[in-house]
This record gives C-alpha cells, structure tokens and sequence, in this order.
C-alpha cells in the first residue's frame, strides 16, 4: 500500500501532523496512517479504473459495431416520417377527412397537396414518398412519379391569363422588386424563417445565411401565401440551385398563390409600393375568371387521386412513428378500422419465419448426429492421427463458401454425382433420379456440411476433458458399454452439445447465400427476404423489422435454453 497517497491525520497546535488524528479507536490503520478499510477502498477503485481503461477499446468497438447498429435497425423499423414531412400541409388538413364515408377530401386539402407535391417533384422528394407508400398500397410509387411531372400544368388558365397582361409578369426582376418592396421599404425574416423550417423538415438539410433577399413588411401583410411560396422559392434558389434570386423568376406555385390571393379579393386600395398598378389591373382581370380547380387538376394527371384507397394510405400512414413494417412482417396491415390480415395471395412472412426455425432445428439436429461420433473420435484418438483428422475438419474454412455451395450445386442436381453414384450402385433407377436441388433438401445438406464444423469443435474441446478412466470404472461395476456410455459420458459431452447447438442454430437462421443458390423456392429463409428489402426493395423499414423479429426470437429461445439447461453448463472447452 505504499502507493497511497491519500493523507489521514491532522495537524496539532505546533504544526506537527498527528498520524492517527483521523482514526477511531481501536481502527486498524496503513502504514501512512489512512485507516485500512479506506485505503483497501482506494486501491480497489484504482485497480478497477486500470482494468476499465484496458477494455475500454472493445467497450468502444462493441458499441460502435453491435450496439449502435441494433439501435438503428430498431429506429428504422418504426420511423415513418417521410410522409408528414413531405406532405407538410397535406397531412394537417387531412385531420377531419374519413376514408370511410367519403372517396377524396375536400377541395382545400387538394390544394395543400398541390404545393406540397411541387416543393417535393423541386427538391426530387416525391418518388421517395411514392416508394414508400408503395410498400403499403401498389401504384402509389407510379402515381406520385406521374404527379410530380404533371403539378406544373395545374391552372395553366390562370397563369397564362395572368402572363398575358403584360411581360412584367415573366419579368424576375419585376417580382423581385414587388416581393421586397423596393428600396428603403421595411423588411421581415419570418417569410424566410418559414421557408427555411419548410425545406429542413423536406431535404433534412439546414440552411442559413444571407440569400440576397429579404421580403417586404408590407406586401408579406398584404400577400402572406404569395410571400412565403416566394420566400421557399428564393430559399430553394440560393441554396439548392446556387443561382441568384433577382435573376430567376419564380415558379408557377408563387403565381397561383398570388393569383388566388388576388381573386380571393384582397384590399389593394392602400398599397402603392412596386407593382401596385399591376397588382390591381390583374385582381381585376382574374376576378372574371374561375378560381384554380386544384382537384380537377390532380384528377386530370392521374385518376387515383378521387380513389378513396389513395388517400386511406395518405392518412393511416401519416404519423411519424408506425407499426405499419412489424404488422406487415408478420402478414398483418393498418386499416382504418384497425390491424386486420393481409390478402392471402401477400402472406408470406408467417411461413418463412416458421420454415427458418423448422429447417434451421433439423439442420443443428443433423450437425448433432454427425458431429458426435467424429468429436468422440477425435477426443479418443492418438494426438498425431487426431490432428490429421481435425485438418479434414478444418477444411471448409480453408475454402469459399461461395465455392462449397457452388459445388453442393453441382454434386447434388439429377445429373450430378451423388446421384450417378446412386444409379451406379444401383440404389436409384436412371429415370428416378433423386431431386435434391432447388428444395429443402438440398439447403439442409449443404448447410450442414458448412455448419457442421461448429458442431465438431465444440463437443471435442468438451470431450478431451472427460477422464477415460470414468468409462473404465463404470464398466469396472458391471456396466455395459451402452449403459457406460449413456449414464456416464454422455452427461458430461452435454455442455459441448449445448454450446455447438446454439452456435449452430443461430448461424443457420441468418444464412441466405447456401440457401438462395441451393434452396430454390422452398428452401428459402427469412434473412433471403430480408436481403431481398436491403439489397433490391429498398425497403429498409421492413427488412429492420423483420430482423427485429428475428433477432427477438433468438433471445427467446436463448432464455428457454438458459431456463431448461443453464447457460452456464456451455462451455466451449
């Protein structure tokens, strides 16, 4: 204990330090007069600090590579807010709309959708939404992508009534001019601090700074929609396409926005800053004409926007967080009566999941068969031809396992070699040729050979522990080998069997290369699926609950293992 430091005592009246000035009577005290018992403490804190900074690196490597992602696939599961933040005024004015006594919603919400999708097909954010929604209800990636082209045409009428009373109205410098009131005029950012929030829960991205333009007090009073579908215009401009906004005129969402502001027959008496001649002779020209029929527009680019499944889709899918990937994991969906199965012809989740744990239970039992007599033999041989045969287990580590499947492939077809040898011993009629390919079959014995090593490994280092001499003192009392055998060495070879079943089993449900080349479609997993969503679908919510799922069927089974035979009765040698 020399190495503490810590100081026990006090000083006395002369200045002098009294060693034991801290300690109780009878305390046993260390030798710099700290008592024992505090100083064992320390020591103790010391040396556990020491051995925490030691494993601090895999604390931090098992964080970053296993926890973090179980935590994202967790979060991807169930996030959902692609659609409110692609919809953002959609999905508010969607509140009192009931799919079940009405087709589409009223006009207003069209609207709202209508400046929503042209913000989205701007910034390429409709097809994501498309392809998410799609996932729920087929033709929606199609409708949204043919919505996105088509928004532009939307009160094509108005805008060119508007266009044609004079070229100002093409004119970006003449809407630069009206949008900021002129020079001297007074100024406001909440126009650009709502376009900025509007395009950050869009594209994610945060945007900031000086953009050259800053809307007038007076016309965003006047004008509010008109300004902010300029202001998001400007945002979008500066930021996204990196042009200058008094040098580009603004979409065809600011004109309509003015243009309903102005058949809407807002008060122009008192304005009389830039444009406002212009202003009051197209309220007047345009109050003649018909307002903007945004459902009518929508309804002409694709039909299933009056579809009362478009919109049922719309709103059941509009909170930020849904179950919507776990339902649809396990062959259920979200209706608007509630939680209800799935067509019969999309069900297809249950049964995977059931012929992964089925097929991945007959692979460990096969491995168990196999692998017992090779381990028991490897534990009784002589150390030299012991390792000779270990080399042959080892083996399929030494080799692709694209390659081993690849050859299984190859071995096991109708004309491959297990069957000539079948038909050559006369086992197999030519014209009966086993079909051990494309199935079941084939995925449990090509599995099995590339698993069954981490079966063989385990029971070994379990069975080079038990004494021989335990079989020779039972057979010494009467026993048969049998009854030796069983009673005897058996229950000791029982943590290697445990320890290899669960390697087994949990590698085997995760496998989806042995069995997308050999399994065909019946042979196929839940992780085949799962790759299928990563890799081609896209569909990442789904495949991060279907590997939820799977991952909490493994703890389950891990704790009924732990519960019947004890997780601590595994060892691995």
């Amino acid at each position: 204990m020399a190495d503490i430091t810590a100081e026990a005592g006090q000083s006395d009246a002369s200045g002098k330090r009294s060693v034991n000035a801290g300690a109780k009577p009878g305390q046993m005290l260390a030798a710099d007069g700290t008592p024992l018992k505090k100083s064992l403490a320390r020591a103790l804190r010391v040396q556990k600090m020491r051995a925490l900074m030691l494993i601090a690196p895999l604390l931090l490597f098992i964080l970053v590579t296993f926890i973090a992602p179980i935590a994202d696939m967790l979060f991807r599961s169930v996030e959902n807010n692609i659609v409110s933040n692609t919809l953002q005024r959609t999905i508010p004015a969607l509140a009192q709309f009931d799919p079940d006594t009405t087709d589409a919603p009223e006009d207003p919400v069209f609207e709202d959708l209508y400046y929503d999708m042209f913000l989205a097909a701007e910034a390429k954010e409709h097809t994501r939404l498309g392809t998410r929604l799609n996932y729920e209800e087929t033709g929606m990636s199609s409708l949204f992508r043919s919505s996105g082209r088509g928004v532009d045409d939307i009160g094509e009428d108005q805008i060119d009534a508007l266009e044609d009373l004079g070229k100002h109205w093409e004119d970006e410098s003449f809407w630069f001019a009206l949008m900021t009131g002129g020079d001297g005029a007074d100024t406001t950012e909440a126009p650009l601090d709502l376009a900025r929030a509007r395009l950050k829960t869009l594209t994610g991205d945060y945007f900031s700074g000086d953009i050259g333009f800053t809307p007038g007090v007076e016309i965003s009073t006047l004008l509010p929609a008109t300004a902010n579908e300029y202001a998001t215009f400007a945002e979008f401009t500066f930021f996204v396409e990196e042009d200058v906004v008094a040098e580009e005129e603004p979409w065809e969402a600011v004109k309509l926005a003015l243009i309903g502001e102005l058949q809407s027959g807002v008060d122009l008496s008192s304005y009389a800053g830039p444009g406002a001649s212009e202003l009051r002779e197209a309220q007047e020209t345009l109050q003649a004409l018909p307002p903007v029929d945004f459902r009518s527009g929508f309804m002409s680019i694709d039909e299933d926007w009056g579809a009362n499944a478009t919109w049922r889709v719309i709103k059941v899918y509009s909170p930020t967080v849904t179950t919507g990937y776990f339902l649809n994991a396990v062959d259920m969906q979200k209706g608007v009566d509630g939680v209800e199965p799935r067509p019969e012809n999309q069900q297809i989740y249950i049964m995977l999941f059931q012929r992964t744990l089925i097929m991945s239970l007959a692979i460990t039992v096969s491995c168990i068969l196999l692998g017992y007599p090779i381990a028991w033999i490897l534990a009784n041989l002589p150390t030299r031809q012991a390792n000779l045969l270990l080399i042959l287990v080892l083996l399929p580590f030494w080799t692709s396992l694209l390659v081993r499947t690849s050859a299984w492939k190859v071995m096991l077809q109708q004309q491959g070699v297990v069957n000539d040898v079948l038909v050559w011993l006369g086992m197999v009629a030519d014209d009966s040729r086993l079909i051990m390919m494309n199935n079941q079959t084939g995925t449990i014995i090509a599995m099995t050979h590339i698993l069954l090593p981490f079966m063989i490994l385990p029971m070994y280092s379990v069975m080079q522990t038990i004494p021989p001499t335990y079989l020779r003192a039972a057979k010494s009392l009467g026993a048969t080998n049998w009854t030796a055998f069983w009673r005897v060495y058996f229950p000791q070879s029982v943590p290697g069997i445990g320890a290899g079943s669960i390697l087994v089993f949990i590698l085997a449900i995760g496998y989806y290369i042995t069995p997308e080349i050999v399994g065909g479609t019946t042979g196929t997993f839940i992780s085949n699926r799962i790759a299928y969503h990563i890799s081609s679908s896209l569909n990442w919510g789904l495949a991060a609950a279907l590997g939820s799922i799977l991952l909490g069927a493994v703890l389950i089974l891990y704790w009924a293992y732990d519960k019947i035979v004890g997780i601590d009765n595994v060892k691995l040698g």
